[in-house]
């Protein structure tokens, strides 16, 4: 079943990596984690390099995994992140909080729930911070077709027009633009929130 039918995520420049991005909620969730110190789309292309080495991509499965073993999978070439062993280890922190408070189910973080819930949700994920909170509140409204009641609230800048973040990109001119609009706001001082 596609977790996101109206998905509309493209930043990979691979269809079968983007199509796991748009159907499956852990891949969205560990795309978004791993979305640090590296392009947007080595990040985002992680879950699918994980999903072609593990014979399930789904909490529970990574959860049990050998934890050494799991690093090393993210660590062969090539890696998931420029930090894989660390990135990995985030990656099954992330997967066994899903298992223990939302049955291994990543999209009973957003179901039935408004903008302050879900926030508060995501800043309890492992890796997830303040910024990683709004961009992933602003990502399922406007490219996942999950738009939480006061979502615009809890998304803060990301929920406007600027093309700002991955909540913005649905193909390559948009990640184009995405990307000059960091490299100003960079040169100007600026974060990604002014």
């Amino acid at each position: 079943m596609n977790a996101f039918p109206k998905g509309t995520l493209a930043i990979t420049g691979d269809p079968e990596a983007d199509r796991l991005l748009n159907s499956n909620a852990l891949a969205l969730l560990v795309g978004m984690l791993l979305d640090q110190q590296v392009p947007m789309e080595w990040a985002f292309r992680g879950p699918a390099t994980l999903q072609e080495r593990l014979t399930g991509f789904d909490a529970q499965a990574i959860a049990d995994y050998e934890p050494e073993a799991f690093v090393t999978l993210c660590c062969q070439k090539p890696a998931i992140h420029r930090f894989p062993a660390s990135m990995g280890r985030r990656i099954q922190d992330l997967c066994q909080h899903l298992v223990d408070h939302y049955h291994g189910d990543p999209s009973e973080l957003w179901q039935n729930v408004d903008g302050q819930e879900l926030a508060k949700r995501l800043r309890a994920l492992p890796g997830y911070g303040e910024e990683k909170t709004k961009i992933f509140i602003a990502l399922l409204a406007k490219r996942m077709g999950v738009p939480t009641e006061g979502w615009q609230k809890y998304a803060g800048a990301f929920a406007d027009e600027v093309p700002r973040s991955v909540a913005d990109i649905d193909g390559p001119e948009a990640l184009a633009t995405v990307r000059q609009w960091k490299k100003a706001q960079k040169a100007a001082k600026k974060s990604k929130q002014d």
